[in-house]
């Protein structure tokens, strides 16, 4: 197919508090706000932030697991978002997720090889000889004995369980693997082992992957491009390789700077940031970092900065380090019009 594989476009997710029949709309949580970027095939989009930040709520609509408040998400030219529940059924196949927590996304009572052939039998009557090789084929893609088929996920690994997750998730040769900290509840010699797998799978396979993460260290090794959130936006979107030369957003040069860092001779970054992340309740007017920004102007306590295109080819949300002369909304556009089109 000609275009990005997956385009999502301004989505947008607001969780309404208090309220109820008869009674006033009370307060929302915006967990995202106008988050728009494309997922080529056999790409890597990983999406960073701190805890909060919208990230795992972006994974949830990917997959309709969490209705839209607005926006859409065209899955191979299909907006996704706009279906029924029927005919979203057939289009769950090409994309699937890979979950967190590795034992508690499992079925306990269901052993390794019934869990991997459970999404099929979704779509189509196995036989039981069809459901053994197929769980024996996936396990040993993802590097198990298929003799573990017959085990049950407390009788596992936490790696074990997540390469089993792995294996759940390419039972439906899905165009796309959503990954939500996949890795973070691993040991890291564990870790190494899952990404290493992943990237091989991505490689035998095509398969793409929107890999979320708050370990930069994860996201430099596995991603291809990578955005940045904050507060339910994108601030800075950009390839791997610009993005950890030169962070352009105050915030991206932040997370960046609080990274740990093996070496002890290596220089980093100092990036002075003070306070707490704003609720997403009540978030600040303008930009939303401006209360822990070192760089904050008076322009960024009233406008909501638009993300602005870079001669690097990245996109930046930043009144100081993009501003940007004139025309706003014809620059606007332009830069959403770069996040939508093929890097």
């Amino acid at each position: 197919m000609s275009g990005p594989l997956l385009k999502v476009e301004n989505l947008v997710k607001h969780y309404p508090l208090g309220g109820g029949f008869l009674k006033k709309a009370g307060p929302v949580v915006r967990a995202v706000e106008d988050v728009s970027f494309t997922l080529d095939a056999g790409e890597t989009f990983c999406i960073v932030g701190e805890s909060g930040c919208g990230k795992s709520t972006v994974a949830r609509l990917l997959m309709r697991l969490t209705e839209p408040t607005d926006g859409r998400v065209l899955l191979e030219g299909t907006d996704i978002a706009g279906l029924r529940k029927d005919e979203l059924h057939e289009w769950r196949r090409r994309m699937q997720m890979v979950f967190q927590d590795p034992y508690s996304s499992l079925n306990p009572r269901l052993n390794a090889g019934q869990i991997i052939t459970e999404p099929v039998e979704n779509f189509e009557r196995l036989s039981r000889k069809m459901r053994e090789a197929l769980a024996a084929e996936l396990l040993q893609k993802v590097g198990m004995s298929p003799a573990m088929m017959h085990r049950l996920p407390s009788e596992l690994s936490g790696g074990q369980r997540q390469r089993l997750g792995i294996a759940r998730a390419l039972s439906l040769n899905p165009s796309i693997i959503i990954a939500d900290e996949a890795v973070s509840a691993l040991d890291v010699s564990v870790q190494a082992q899952i990404l290493n797998l992943l990237m091989n799978l991505q490689e035998q396979m095509g398969i793409a992957f929107v890999f979320i993460s708050h370990d930069l260290s994860v996201v430099a090794h596995i991603g291809h491009r990578v955005a940045v959130m904050y507060l339910g936006r994108i601030v800075e979107l950009a390839s791997c390789e610009a993005l950890f030369a030169k962070p352009i957003h105050p915030y991206t040069e932040a997370l960046i700077a609080a990274a740990p860092v093996p070496d002890p001779t290596q220089v980093r970054l100092e990036v002075s940031v003070k306070g707490e992340v704003p609720s997403p309740i009540n978030p600040p007017s303008g930009c939303a970092f401006h209360p822990r920004c070192p760089l904050a102007v008076e322009r960024c306590r009233i406008d909501v900065p638009p993300l602005v295109p870079m001669a690097d080819g990245r996109v930046v949300a930043c009144h100081v380090r993009a501003p940007i002369a004139e025309a706003p909304a014809q620059m606007a556009a332009e830069a959403r019009a770069l996040v939508l089109s093929r890097p």
